[in-house]
C-alpha cells in the first residue's frame, strides 16, 4: 500500500454487486499524499466501479471510503470538496469555448479553493486555445481540458478514469508528463489503466485488481524486483554455435517456435554474450524483446492469455 505522508484515500472492503455479478469483491487500498498511483487492470476489471464509489457517484454494497482521513459517505459532498477529476471521458457543452466551460463548471462548483481559469488553462497547454468551441477538439485536447476542469477546484486528490485511452502518442506523452507536473506541485494522483508501460512511466504505487478483487498492492520499485528477467528473442546465422556460446556465458537460450533463440539474461551479460557472437563471427540478424518483464508479472496476475502465452513459451523453451 502506499507508505509515504498522510493518507490522502483509503478504502476498505468495498463491494459493489450489480445482480449476480461482482464487480468489486473487497477491495482495500491506500494512497499517500504526494503519489502517482496507478489502479491497473484489464477492462472490465472493476476499475471504474471503483473510482464511482471513490467520487461518491456510486454508493458501495459495503464497506467505506476515507478521505483525508475522514469517512466520506454518498453524497457527502463537504469531505468530497478537495476531491476532483472523472470517470470515463471529460464531458462538455461542445457549443461552448473551453473557457466558458471551464467559467460555467468553476460558479456551479462553488468551492472555497479555486483555481484561476487562465492559470488552469496554461498548466494543460490550451491557453492558445481558449476561445476555441470543445465541439472542435480532439480525443487529446478534450482530456488534456477535462484536467483543467478538475484543476480550477485546485483538488489535493485528482481522481483521472484511463486518462489516455485513445490518444495518439503524442497526446498521450502529453497527459502523462502533465500528471506528473501535478504531483510536482504536491498533489495526489489516482489514476486508472490498463496500460503496465504507461504506468510504469508515471506512477509510484500500483494496485492491481483482477475480477474485481485486489491481486497485487505496493511501489513501484517492489513491483520491479518481483518482475521476471527480461526475455529476448535472437536470430542468428549459426544458432548451434550461438546456443553453445551462451552456455559458456551461463545463459539459456533454446528454440522458439518462432525460429528464434529464446535467450533470459541481466542486461549487463546479455551485451557481453552478444559482442562475443560478433568476435566468433556469428552474425546477429535480430534481437528483440519478447515480453517487458512488467507485462509478463501483470499477466500472470491477471490471467491475460495472449501475454502469459507468450512468457509461458520462454518458460518451456529455458526449462
Amino acid at each position: 500500500m502506499g507508505e509515504p505522508g498522510s493518507l490522502v484515500l483509503e478504502t476498505r472492503g468495498l463491494v459493489k454487486r450489480f445482480g449476480e455479478t461482482v464487480a468489486v469483491g473487497g477491495v482495500d487500498v491506500a494512497v499517500g499524499e504526494g503519489m502517482v498511483c496507478g489502479l491497473l487492470g484489464r477492462n472490465g476489471a472493476g476499475k471504474t466501479t471503483l473510482l464511482r464509489m471513490i467520487l461518491g457517484l456510486l454508493p458501495p454494497d459495503t464497506g467505506v471510503v476515507r478521505l483525508f482521513g475522514r469517512e466520506a459517505g454518498t453524497g457527502d459532498a463537504a469531505t468530497r470538496e478537495a476531491v476532483a477529476g472523472f470517470v470515463e471521458e471529460p464531458r462538455f457543452y461542445p457549443y461552448l469555448s473551453a473557457r466558458r466551460n471551464l467559467e460555467l463548471l468553476a460558479r456551479l462548483d462553488g468551492t472555497s479553493a479555486s483555481l484561476p481559469v487562465d492559470e488552469a488553462l496554461e498548466i494543460v497547454d490550451l491557453a492558445r486555445r481558449e476561445k476555441d468551441k470543445v465541439r472542435n477538439f480532439s480525443t487529446g485536447m478534450r482530456q488534456r481540458l477535462g484536467i483543467a476542469a478538475a484543476l480550477v477546484r485546485a483538488p489535493r486528490l485528482m481522481i483521472l478514469d484511463e486518462p489516455t485511452i485513445g490518444l495518439d502518442p503524442a497526446s498521450a506523452s502529453a497527459v502523462r508528463a502533465l500528471v506528473r507536473e501535478i504531483a510536482g506541485r504536491g498533489g495526489t494522483v489516482f489514476l486508472s489503466s490498463h496500460n503496465m508501460t504507461e504506468v510504469a512511466e508515471i506512477c509510484d504505487s500500483v494496485v492491481i485488481i483482477h475480477e474485481g478483487s485486489v491481486v497485487w498492492d505496493g511501489t513501484l520499485g517492489r513491483l520491479r524486483e518481483q518482475a521476471p528477467t527480461a526475455a529476448y528473442r535472437l536470430w542468428t546465422s549459426d544458432d548451434d554455435r550461438a546456443r553453445a556460446l551462451a552456455r559458456e556465458h551461463g545463459i539459456d537460450a533454446a528454440p522458439a517456435p518462432s525460429g528464434a533463440l529464446m535467450i533470459r539474461a541481466e542486461d549487463a551479460l546479455r551485451d557481453k554474450f552478444v559482442i562475443e557472437l560478433a568476435h566468433e563471427e556469428v552474425a546477429v540478424r535480430q534481437l528483440e524483446p519478447d515480453v517487458p518483464p512488467l507485462e509478463a508479472l501483470f499477466a500472470s496476475l491477471t490471467g491475460d492469455p495472449a501475454t502469459a502465452g507468450a512468457a509461458a513459451e520462454h518458460q518451456e523453451v529455458a526449462a
